[in-house]
């Protein structure tokens, strides 16, 4: 089910249901996440966010670890298990 939360939509279906709460409030902070994923025990939570550089250049950077993230899309890789990981901030604990 699709919420309008400050003008802005969010397809809940696609969100892990743990960290619901933490996007909603991104949102309402005013920050763009593209992507998320709570890392089901296995690798750390990640968000990724859209960001404007001051000279207006648009890039994707980790929220939690603040890497650059040098893609547009497909952030995430699956690893033989089926799990969902950004390779930039694997070995980073939870």
């Amino acid at each position: 089910m699709c919420k309008k939360v400050k003008n802005k939509n969010t397809c809940n279906t696609k969100i892990d249901r743990c960290i619901r709460p933490l996007i909603k409030w991104l949102l309402e902070c005013d920050y763009a996440p593209v992507a998320s994923c709570c890392g089901h025990n296995k690798y750390p939570i990640t968000v990724v966010v859209k960001k404007v550089s001051p000279s207006q250049v648009t890039y994707f950077q980790e929220l939690f670890s603040g890497e650059i993230i040098p893609r547009k899309k497909r952030f995430y890789r699956r690893d033989n298990q089926g799990y969902y990981y950004i390779p930039e901030v694997k070995g980073r604990t939870r």
